[in-house]
């Protein structure tokens, strides 16, 4: 870990402070740009000529944290790298086609011919392909073979009951951790000494190692037998020799990013989401520090990326930590190929999504505590007098200050995942909830520090009687379904008496707050997926109501799987597909009917969805509909953070090293790849505004190294994670 120490406080031109001093310091120098100026600029030639859409990658281990710049080469092989400190650099050059050149050393204001070698075979060529053009590979169960006829007849469980379905578990549950087709996972060379006797043995060891073991084991038996089986024969396929299809190198706008890369965390890092600014106002925090949490390590993890420094914060708790139970598990079914028997995960603090506010701090959904207060069942509590809350929630909310380094802690009787705030921030709403929505009243926290006056939730009920309000008795459902933490919901209804409102276990993964009537929108991720909406009314609980609207039937195989969730400022809802790839939107100003019976499934709006099918990358073996990559979260650029235009929806390609940023009045794509290191899986994304008037260098998308497994990154065990800014030029050669 990079931590700020004495010598870096004197490169930012300050005293050595206490963190808390540190980052005060950089939150009030904020305003002003500290972005070098220094440029490099070249050409890249090989033997068949001038080299165009090809990326030089320069690297630099002379800041505090080492800093990585990429650019893209144009139409006649120039280059400009970028705002670089005048330190040294080694620049080098990857792209399709080529092998990766030898590095040559560059320092701001040289000018440098760059000699790029053909690859001597298309298997050299696809080594630096990315992940998701390796899986494609993959080869599901046909059509023919659903409904599943059970693990002993065709190694298909039942349960699915179409193609559809299985290929949506298999990628939402598969990938959820770690890229798949990346080196590592499409190869078994790293379990050799081993010595297993075929591929499956090798593949029915692997699922069960680390800590993650049994979730990985418990997956591959949901999936069935003939799931091991088929990804035995994919590592089989490619050491035998399968290639996939070349991707396309960077064309029109995509030859216009400039990508800056650090260092931060350490090698067993798990940085799940960074923040920068505030959804509300991309103003704030301009030109001051990134932040992430460190989920393996129960940290907040900030950078400051004008001066290259890193640092970690730890995220305080309301019980002991050394007496508290960790999520991630300590012991393990295999020891991991990597770490054997060594705990490499064990943050008790759990940090998962954060959010900043108007005011620069940092909310997140964190562990408080793992003891339940005894307000969250108690009759004198509305909330719980509603809905009582059974169990002691995993994860609920805490509040980080970089101004005075403090932390403010708050129960919330329901589970937490991600959060939003309100259009006027006097709301936090959380998906993770299970059966309910649960939020924080900011505004009444502010004025109290009472988190039972502060906190409430409501149950996701639907007005099926068509009354116009939600009443008690209700139906209520039955059953369970997959991780309602993760958003999955599940349930069925038991006898449906149409003289009742229905509860309904809608879950909830990604949530979002309109811009336009302050309603709570959550996708589930059950297959085929849903979006559920929830609006307060005028006294909680009881004037609670929500509605949900599920992927229509007749779409249902080809789109599936929303994840994230996110809203334009004309309160269109967006998802990413991660099942099948590309967008769904939703509009509800098309719907004509909110209630009533026929509302019971959520299929009462088909004319409110919208579908945009990804046509970049290749398509899953034999399905010519189901894009081989996958997209862990998406986000809305409400303001034109990205130079894209306000209201652009972008899918975090997290099987295709890129971010997805989708034209909706055209249906066009633009990828922006990062090429290197391989195995760039980003969960979420943000973008700032740094200054309006700077033109591109005052606007950048900011994402981050995601996986689990750092060392499934290319590098390899050892490597750390990285923070990725993307800006976009008005042409390849702008400095």
């Amino acid at each position: 870990m990079n931590i700020v120490s004495t010598r870096m406080a004197v490169a930012l031109g300050v005293a050595a402070v206490s963190s808390a001093g540190l980052i005060g310091v950089l939150q009030a120098q904020s305003p002003t740009p500290r972005a070098p100026q220094g440029f490099i600029s070249g050409t890249v030639e090989s033997s068949k000529g001038k080299e165009a859409g090809v990326w030089v990658i320069a690297q630099t281990k002379e800041t505090p944290t080492p800093f990585t710049k990429i650019v893209v080469t144009a139409d006649d092989g120039r280059f400009v790298i970028p705002e670089l400190p005048n330190v040294s650099f080694n620049v080098w050059v990857r792209g399709y086609g080529l092998v990766d050149s030898k590095p040559v050393p560059g320092k701001p204001g040289q000018t440098l011919n760059l000699k790029a070698t053909l690859a001597s075979s298309p298997a050299e060529a696809a080594k630096v392909y990315p992940a998701n053009y390796w899986y494609s590979l993959l080869e599901v169960p046909a059509p023919s073979e659903f409904p599943g006829k059970g693990i002993d007849v065709n190694g298909l469980p039942a349960t699915f009951q179409t193609q559809a379905q299985f290929v949506d578990q298999l990628k939402q549950g598969c990938q959820l951790c770690h890229q798949l087709g990346n080196e590592l996972t499409r190869s078994l060379g790293h379990m050799k000494s081993l010595n297993f006797k075929t591929s499956l043995e090798a593949w029915d060891h692997r699922v069960k190692t680390g800590q993650r073991g049994s979730e990985m084991d418990s997956m591959m038996r949901r999936l069935g037998p003939r799931a091991l089986k088929m990804y035995a024969d994919w590592t089989d396929k490619i050491a035998a020799g399968a290639l996939p299809p070349a991707p396309d190198r960077p064309s029109g706008v995509e030859r216009n990013a400039v990508i800056s890369m650090w260092d931060w965390g350490n090698s067993t890092s798990y940085m799940h989401d960074e923040i920068t600014t505030s959804k509300q106002n991309p103003r704030v925090n301009a030109n001051g520090p990134v932040w992430a949490v460190d989920a393996a390590h129960g940290n907040w993890v900030m950078l400051d990326p004008y001066e290259s420094v890193a640092k970690a914060i730890p995220i305080q708790t309301r019980d002991d930590p050394k007496m508290m139970r960790s999520r991630f598990p300590r012991t393990m079914p295999r020891p991991s190929n990597f770490w054997g028997e060594e705990v490499v995960h064990a943050g008790v603090s759990d940090p998962h999504n954060p959010m900043m506010d108007n005011q620069g701090r940092m909310w997140a959904t964190t562990t408080v505590s793992q003891q339940q207060p005894a307000w969250c069942k108690d009759p004198s509590n509305k909330y719980a007098a509603y809905f009582p809350a059974p169990n002691p929630s995993n994860r609920q909310a805490s509040m980080y200050d970089p101004k005075t380094g403090k932390f403010e802690l708050i129960y919330t009787c329901f589970g937490t995942h991600h959060l939003q705030f309100s259009e006027k921030q006097d709301m936090l709403y959380f998906s993770g909830g299970g059966p309910t929505i649960p939020w924080v009243n900011v505004k009444t926290w502010e004025a109290t520090k009472n988190e039972q006056q502060s906190t409430g939730w409501c149950p996701t009920v639907l007005d099926t009687n068509g009354d116009g309000k939600i009443t008690k008795p209700w139906n209520e459902p039955v059953g369970g379904g997959r991780s309602q933490e993760e958003g999955g919901g599940g349930g069925r209804l038991g006898n449906f008496d149409p003289k009742l409102d229905t509860r309904v276990n809608a879950g909830s993964y990604g949530v979002v707050v309109s811009p336009t009537d302050d309603s709570v929108w959550s996708a589930g991720t059950g297959y085929p997926g849903r979006f559920t909406r929830l609006e307060l009314g005028a006294n909680p609980p009881e004037t609670c109501k929500a509605e949900i609207y599920t992927i229509p039937d007749d779409k249902a195989q080809i789109h599936f799987g929303p994840r994230g969730v996110d809203i334009d400022r004309n309160g269109v809802v967006w998802a990413a597909l991660s099942g099948s790839g590309g967008f769904v939107s939703f509009d509800r100003r098309k719907c004509k009917v909110f209630n009533g019976p026929s509302v019971v499934d959520g299929k009462q709006c088909a004319e409110g969805f919208t579908f945009y099918p990804l046509n970049k990358g290749p398509n899953m073996t034999g399905l010519s509909n189901i894009s081989a990559d996958f997209h862990y979260y998406n986000w809305t650029d409400q303001f034109n953070a990205s130079g894209f235009g306000e209201n652009t929806p972008i899918a975090n390609g997290s099987g295709s090293d890129s971010l997805l940023i989708l034209n909706p009045k055209t249906g066009a794509w633009t990828q922006l790849r990062v090429p290197y290191p391989l195995g760039f899986y980003t969960r979420g994304l943000d973008g700032r505004i740094d200054d309006p008037s700077a033109g591109w260098k005052g606007r950048g998308l900011w994402a981050n190294y995601g996986t689990n497994f750092l060392w499934h990154i290319e590098g390899g065990k050892g490597t750390t994670s990285k923070m990725v800014k993307f800006q976009v030029r008005p042409d390849p050669l702008a400095r």
